[in-house]
């Protein structure tokens, strides 16, 4: 049982270890120093799964933590260890006369006086690592209890990390464990050895105000390539923000600004901590900022409607903690006196926001609110009161946003129909036409030219085929497909021209002109003949065949629709005039299918291309009138 003066004499030696300044040492990474008794000491790495028992018992382990130096000029943190040791005692005569000749060998090994010991530590984050120290026990200069004692430093490249616990240990025992704690950086770089220490080596920071830039501009000693890791704090504890640019706007400098200035390394070296703007020639400049950035919010709340018991809240937003009052005023005259109710700006309550700025909030009871409650806010060194500060008028925000909301809604209509006006006018046309237009499919058309192509008919050709082409179908043209028609035929192209319109949607466009006409008739008039031909007869002599001419092509395929009953699902009559033309001025072909005039027909034409096929029948009817 402890004494109660026990606690206290173990609480104040342990504040004073850790207040001690950390001893230095010129060190050797070989070097063991053993006590009377122990000679030839010597160590060398061990791997933790091969380490062997060790031949001396250990005791007791005492690990801590120095500094060790190498020529007086550059120390590390290094490890020392303290081993205490119990050896064991050396057999007499008569005790290995008893062995006999079996145990000859295991005597031989007992009495020699080489013996060794291995250590091992490792932290939390890393693999045991192991050192063995071998040495030669002379057993006549030993104590009489057999006790000895083994000390050794263990370094590694680059130190120990600064504020890491390392367990050390006997190897193939761990039920005699020590901890020690490494130092933290902070603590090493405020004693006087920080200047031997690398990492305590941190860089130096000079402020210079730039009027006519409206700026802050640091300067760094010996900096001109790499700058130091930076980050800007609103008082000592505040958070720290990056900060990645060598200039701070002069508008947000604040009497408690602060900069942390450090060295990036594989883990964290000291930083410097310098606040310059607390005492400075340009105060007045300083003064005004702050005050520029103190912002002040207050509501109103009814408690209970029936006794109109009404609080007044306000929050208080400023880059540093302020020390002041706040208090309660009405607008007019009253706001310009100060209230005897008032709250006071008080350091404990001020808590910082997420954008690093420090808050204070507060409530004021028993407030009038039919007299426009305000609050007024005077700042321990500052001239004048800010103030006053209300509360928005909640009803006619609200009219504002109403308002605001009619002329957005207003502008988003008007620039709809404005980008959506192609699409309008082919709704309208469906409705009109009483079809239904799918606006967001684009097929594939074939254009097909007549049979004598001049120039105005290629123009024209390649106009359409433009316009296509920009509302966003796919378009074929036979005039300039003859190599593939070479290779397949006419009427095989144009057949695998309608297997994509089929699949994809779209059309195949016939352009019309006299010439286109005339040939239309003459293949009228030589199929009626071949049909009404009694059998025996031959064929009339200039019988065209679809396997040599695309129009011919066509006109048999538009025949084989209209036997089938499908007259217009896939082929369009197209005209290129100014003449308008009806079903009788066409040959009895191509009765019966759509014919577009254009230019003036094109937003008709276009709509026809993008009609539902479902809906084509329903509407055939509407095309021939």
């Amino acid at each position: 049982m402890f004494l109660p003066g026990w606690s206290i004499w173990c609480i104040l030696l342990t504040l004073r270890l850790t207040a001690c300044v950390l001893e230095t040492s010129e060190y050797d990474s070989n070097e063991v120093i053993c006590s009377q008794g122990l000679s030839e000491c010597t160590m060398r790495d061990e791997m933790f799964l091969m380490a062997a028992e060790n031949t001396a018992d250990v005791l007791d382990l005492k690990p801590n933590f120095k500094l060790c130096c190498k020529n007086t000029t550059t120390c590390t943190l290094c490890l020392e260890i303290d081993t205490e040791l119990y050896i064991q005692p050396e057999k007499s005569a008569e005790d290995e006369g008893h062995s006999g000749s079996d145990e000859e060998d295991y005597s031989e090994e007992t009495m020699s006086p080489k013996a060794s010991v291995t250590v091992c530590y490792s932290t939390a984050a890393t693999m045991p690592t192991c050192k063995k120290v071998e040495f030669t026990v002379n057993h006549a200069t030993l104590t009489q209890q057999k006790l000895a004692k083994v000390s050794f430093v263990i370094t590694k490249p680059g130190g120990f990390h600064f504020g890491n616990q390392v367990s050390v240990y006997p190897s193939k025992s761990t039920h005699l464990r020590r901890e020690a704690v490494a130092p933290p950086l902070e603590e090493v770089c405020s004693q006087e050895l920080r200047k031997r220490v690398p990492k305590c080596l941190v860089p130096t920071v000079r402020t210079v105000i730039n009027h006519k830039m409206n700026q802050v501009e640091l300067q760094f000693e010996g900096r001109n390539v790499t700058l130091p890791s930076v980050c800007i704090q609103y008082e000592r504890n505040g958070n720290c923000q990056s900060w990645n640019t060598r200039t701070i706007p002069l508008y947000s400098v604040a009497p408690c600004l602060c900069l942390q200035v450090w060295d990036e390394d594989d883990q964290r070296s000291a930083r410097s901590v310098h606040c310059p703007f607390k005492n400075t020639d340009f105060q007045h400049i300083i003064q005004k900022n702050m005050q520029a950035n103190v912002f002040v919010s207050v509501s109103v709340i009814s408690r209970d409607v029936r006794s109109l018991d009404t609080m007044l809240f306000w929050n208080l937003s400023a880059p540093c903690r302020l020390e002041g009052d706040v208090w309660v005023c009405y607008e007019g005259k009253s706001c310009k006196q100060k209230n005897t109710v008032s709250q006071q700006l008080v350091n404990g309550t001020w808590k910082q926001n997420s954008k690093g700025h420090w808050e204070n909030v507060g409530v004021f009871e028993n407030i009038k609110p039919q007299r426009s409650p305000c609050v007024m806010v005077k700042i321990n060194g500052m001239r004048q009161e800010i103030g006053p500060f209300c509360p928005k008028d909640t009803g006619r925000g609200r009219w504002s946003l109403l308002v605001v909301g009619v002329v957005l809604l207003v502008c988003l209509t008007a620039l709809m129909f404005y980008f959506l006006n192609d699409f309008v006018k082919k709704w309208v046309w469906s409705w009109r036409h009483g079809v239904f237009v799918k606006l967001g499919r684009k097929g594939h058309v074939v254009l097909l030219s007549p049979p004598d192509v001049d120039d105005g008919v290629s123009e024209s050709v390649r106009q359409l085929w433009s316009l296509l082409c920009n509302q966003g179908f796919t378009v074929s043209v036979d005039m300039w497909s003859r190599k593939e028609q070479c290779s397949l035929g006419p009427l095989p192209w144009l057949h695998s021209q309608l297997l994509k319109i089929n699949s994809l949607g779209g059309r195949a466009l016939l352009v019309l002109n006299c010439k286109a006409l005339e040939r239309t008739e003459e293949w009228t008039r030589f199929s009626k003949d071949a049909i009404e031909m009694k059998e025996g007869e031959k064929l009339p002599p200039q019988q065209p065949s679809p396997y040599h001419d695309m129009f011919t092509a066509s006109l048999f395929l538009i025949q084989a629709d209209k036997q089938l009953g499908k007259a217009g699902e896939r082929f369009v009559l197209v005209k290129f005039d100014s003449h308008t033309s009806s079903d009788r001025n066409l040959p009895e072909l191509l009765q019966g299918l759509p014919l577009f005039q254009l230019p003036s027909q094109t937003q008709s034409l276009l709509a026809e291309l993008t009609v539902v096929p479902d809906e084509r029948t329903s509407c055939e009817k509407t095309w021939t009138t």
